[in-house]
């Protein structure tokens, strides 16, 4: 999907129709981020698999309680994945999956079709495709085909360049650059990461951002650094620039942020 925010909510997990956009067509959408690491829901500080906080040894109760709070989309991230480049943490993606009905999008390892078909047919929404996107863009854009509105690019960068592999090593490529080469794909959003600010509590990097959606048709997820509602309240006038969502995460686990007062803050309210 390209040109129009799309639709984003209340999908029938598995059927691969497009699900619907929010009820509200000026709100952002919350995706609380559930990140996978030796199958237990941690945080990483700035990406560093080295500062892992364990935040809950079963990633399928946490992914209950937000979906109990209202939350209309979870953020999975396979941590180990990322870095080894397949698949680690199925078993605590399937347990998810089992356990709750709210659609889920996932990245993290993801690099063949195999692996992109595998995670559709068990159940996830939206695939998150990231280092392959730098090193085969091609079978992004095949992926793009074969399950329209069902692939997301992530695009996780410091100081503007991309990071691959886990954010262990840094390519040369643009963020900006590497979003361009998918605009006409079907790409269903960009999800974009200051990695800088991801864990830090420091706040979104708005004009990064907003930069970044503002060259693009395709929508754009922010992601990283949000630690109050006054981040997400900065960020809610950058929905007219096609910035559709924001992930949350450490500010969920420490309380600082809840899931309702979020939606009702990202709705405009």
């Amino acid at each position: 999907m390209s040109g129009t925010p799309g639709s984003l909510v209340g999908a029938c997990r598995g059927s691969g129709a497009e699900p619907p956009i929010a009820l509200n067509p000026a709100a952002m959408l919350l995706f609380p981020a559930i990140d996978l690491k030796d199958g237990k829901c941690v945080r990483l500080l700035r990406g560093d698999m080295a500062k892992a906080t364990v935040f809950n040894d079963s990633p399928a109760a946490q992914a209950k309680a937000f979906a109990n709070a209202g939350c209309e989309w979870l953020h999975l991230v396979d941590l180990n994945g990322a870095v080894e480049g397949h698949p680690v943490n199925r078993a605590a993606v399937e347990s998810i999956l089992k356990e709750v009905k709210v659609p889920a999008q996932l990245g993290g390892g993801i690099r063949t079709i195999e692996s992109i078909a595998q995670w559709i047919e068990a159940g996830v929404q939206r695939v998150i495709l990231g280092t392959i996107a730098v090193k085969e863009p091609g079978l992004v854009k095949a992926a793009c085909k074969q399950w329209p509105n069902q692939i997301a690019v992530g695009i996780d960068a410091r100081d503007g360049i991309v990071a691959v592999d886990g954010w262990t090593k840094q390519s040369t490529v643009r963020a900006l650059d590497l979003a361009l080469r998918f605009e006409d794909a079907g790409v269903a959003a960009v999800i974009y990461t200051d990695i800088d600010r991801d864990g830090a509590m420091g706040g979104v990097n708005v004009d990064a951002t907003v930069t970044l959606a503002q060259h693009l048709t395709t929508p754009v997820i922010a992601s990283g650094g949000v630690s109050s509602l006054d981040d997400l309240r900065e960020l809610r006038p950058a929905e007219e620039f096609g910035i559709i969502g924001a992930i949350v995460g450490r500010a969920l686990y420490d309380g600082r942020v809840t899931v309702p007062d979020a939606i009702r803050v990202l709705n405009g309210e």
